[in-house]
Formats: structure tokens, C-alpha cells, sequence
């Protein structure tokens, strides 16, 4: 990918039709179909629910609701919807998103006062059929107005199984005309916040019924701060067992990653936040991306519905490492 801010503007308007073009032919498929309102982009399969992508008047684009393999929510509703039981901490935590706390010093990951926005540019790809597709362009901009970094994104919906649902996210991050320092802290980065009842512990502090296992065989709250090349957070909804379970791409910079993974309940990759992790001297997780280059994370995420054992998610794992992304 070439730095973003090269390219004209035209180029972008032309993308963009072209998705929107794609978006209408796909909604005449029997697999997915993607359409856009007041703000969000719709993914239905066979006219069913999938997930929406908020874009508009937002700290940052995320994704809402996400559903699982038999309709399910897995993700907490609140702050996006107010929903009996929830607990109202972290009002940042939208589901799923992409986000970090500290870039050239600005906090992109919380909505304080001083924190920046990740405000959408415009699509350059928005296809449904067998598989849906959402490619944007944005602006990571402080609360002072500079632009800090800019990025690309793209979401994949991958054909669904029975019992799953996979999703591939790729963000490509752009230095501008300054180097750009993904700074050292917890706060990052590919963030998930799972429904309320698959939480470890419960809202009043008593167990809850969900459990954390990553691939280096760490269990529940020891899964926190630890490196691992996928992460599996389970438990009940609706009564029955489901999880959702993020996969490192090995080409992802430090993988494993380390996962900042919560007993209440966010579950978030984040290769920087070393000095937290493991103690180490502040800024020992500092990565610097040089002015006019980039630097690329791709994430698998899967939905299933029961529990999956560790040999399912290594063959998963295994898979993401050897399948190419789309152009």
C-alpha cells in the first residue's frame, strides 16, 4: 500500500463508486449483502443480521452488534444500547474496535477530554457475495486538530460454518510527514468487549462462568499481560456455551503478541504495552513507524458457538498463517 495522502482525491471518489456499485450488485447474491445508513454499513448473510460498522459522529469506527453462528450478541451492548443487568464501566469499549492509547504522544484509545478521534475518510470497497467486504480510509486526529497518522482498514466476513463465523481485519497504519511512535502502554490495541454473562468475573466480584485459554496453555487470569499466538474467551449466552477467539497473524509485528485480556470482560491484542506486561523500563514497547513508510497488522477473529479445544484453534491458527489476504 502507498502512503494515502499521495493520492488525489479523485482517486478516492472513484473507488468509491466502484464500492458502492459492488455493494448493489451483491445485494441481489444469496450469500452476503452490504448496504449503508444514517452512518452505518449493514452486513446481512441470507438476510440475516451479521454485524454494522458505525462510522459517523464516533471516537472511532467500530462494530456493532456482532453476532454469533446462531444469532447471538457477544458483545456487551451498552454503550451503544442501554441493556438490563450491564454493567456501565469503560464507556469506550464499542464492542469491537481498533484503537491505541498513545500515538506521538495523543490518546486514541479513550474518550477523555484530551483524547484524539479516528474519523473516517471515505470507502474505497464496501462487496458482499460469498464473502463481505468493508475497506476504508481514516484520520487519526487530536484534540488539537493535527493530523497524527492516517490508516487503511479493510473487514473480511469469510464464509460462515455451523458453529462459526470468522472475520479478518487488517489496518495498515501511515507515518505522515513525521515518524509515528505507537507508544509503550496497555491501552491497545484490537479490542473486543464480550457479552456481560461470558465474563471471568462477574460485576460483583463473585466467579463468573467464562474462561480465558491461550495458545501457550495460560488459563484465565493468568492469560493476562502474556504472549500467546491466539487468545479463546468463553462462556454462556442466551444458555448456551459460545467464544470468541483472536488469532496473531505471524507476520504481525512482536508476534506472539501479548494480549490485554481482562477478567470483566475486554479482550484486546496489544503488541506494545511491554513496561505493563513484563515490567520492563517505560517505553521498552515503543514502536517507531518512519515518515512516509507503513507498517500492517492483520487479525483473525472467530465466533463459535460451543466450546472450541486447543488442537481446533492451533488448525485455525494454521490456516491464518498460510492463507494470503485479499488484494
Amino acid at each position: 500500500m502507498s502512503p494515502i495522502w499521495f493520492r488525489p482525491l479523485l482517486i478516492g471518489l472513484v473507488l468509491l463508486a466502484v464500492g458502492c456499485q459492488s455493494g448493489a450488485q451483491s445485494s441481489r447474491s444469496k450469500g452476503y449483502t452490504v448496504s449503508e445508513t444514517n452512518g452505518r454499513v449493514r452486513v446481512e448473510y441470507r438476510g440475516q443480521l451479521v454485524s454494522e460498522y458505525h462510522f459517523r459522529e464516533v471516537s472511532r469506527p467500530f462494530l456493532y452488534p456482532l453476532l454469533g453462528p446462531d444469532g447471538v450478541s457477544m458483545t456487551r451492548r451498552w454503550p451503544q444500547e442501554e441493556f438490563p443487568g450491564e454493567e456501565k464501566d469503560h464507556p469506550h469499549h464499542h464492542a469491537l474496535w481498533w484503537s491505541h492509547g498513545e500515538a506521538n504522544g495523543e490518546d486514541f484509545w479513550s474518550e477523555s477530554a484530551k483524547a484524539g478521534k479516528t474519523v473516517h475518510q471515505y470507502f474505497t470497497r464496501r462487496s458482499g457475495g460469498d464473502r463481505a467486504v468493508i475497506s476504508t480510509r481514516n484520520r487519526w486526529i487530536s484534540k488539537a486538530g493535527k493530523v497524527i497518522a492516517e490508516d487503511e482498514r479493510r473487514m473480511t466476513f469469510l464464509p460462515p460454518e455451523n458453529d462459526a463465523r470468522t472475520l479478518d481485519i487488517e489496518v495498515a497504519v501511515f507515518a505522515r510527514d513525521e515518524d509515528l511512535v505507537l507508544g509503550d502502554t496497555k491501552e491497545g490495541t484490537m479490542a473486543i468487549r464480550i457479552a456481560e454473562s461470558m465474563r471471568l468475573v462477574r460485576a460483583d466480584k463473585k466467579p463468573g462462568e467464562g474462561h480465558i485459554l491461550n495458545s501457550a496453555g495460560d488459563r484465565d487470569a493468568a492469560t493476562w499481560g502474556k504472549r500467546a499466538a491466539w487468545c479463546d474467551y468463553s462462556g454462556p449466552v442466551e444458555g448456551r456455551t459460545h467464544g470468541i477467539a483472536i488469532f496473531d497473524h505471524p507476520g504481525n509485528p512482536r508476534h506472539p503478541t501479548w494480549w490485554h485480556v481482562r477478567d470483566y470482560g475486554l479482550f484486546a491484542a496489544n503488541p506494545f504495552g511491554i513496561h505493563d506486561f513484563e515490567k520492563k523500563p517505560a517505553g521498552s514497547g515503543n514502536l517507531v513507524v518512519k515518515s512516509g513508510t507503513s507498517i500492517t497488522f492483520r487479525y483473525r477473529i472467530v465466533l463459535h458457538q460451543g466450546e472450541f479445544s486447543p488442537d481446533r484453534l492451533e488448525a485455525i491458527q494454521r490456516r491464518f498463517a498460510a492463507e494470503k489476504f485479499l488484494p
